[in-house]
């Protein structure tokens, strides 16, 4: 039995995403939260929300017992991508890309 959560257009990269989820993808629920409520990245704080919330949907909508549950699978895919302008020397301008994640997170009971 497994549950999901996804966080839609966060606002960061997700190669700067992608190295918390490394992290903790494959890791036992308790390990895996604690490790991200810890870290210094700000794609933890993200990331800590998304497996919690996953976490959550698993209690309460398939009755699973939280201390069973493991990170089966953790994606980050690339969002949309807000396109802005910097003023530059002689009138010139450069592009800046924003860039957005799609963290999906799926929560299971793992042997």
């Amino acid at each position: 039995m497994e549950a999901k959560a996804i966080l839609r257009t966060a606002r960061i990269s997700p190669q700067k995403a992608r190295l918390v989820a490394d992290q903790v993808r494959g890791l036992p629920l308790a390990r895996a939260l604690n490790l991200l409520k810890f870290s210094d990245k700000k794609a933890a704080a993200m990331i800590y929300k998304v497996v919690y919330s996953a976490a959550s949907n698993a209690e309460n909508n398939l009755g699973a017992d939280a201390d069973e549950l493991k990170v089966k699978t953790i994606m980050v895919d690339e969002g949309p991508v807000l396109k802005r302008f910097m003023a530059r020397a002689k009138g010139r301008g450069t592009r800046i890309l924003k860039r957005t994640s799609h963290i999906t997170v799926v929560v299971g009971e793992g042997k």
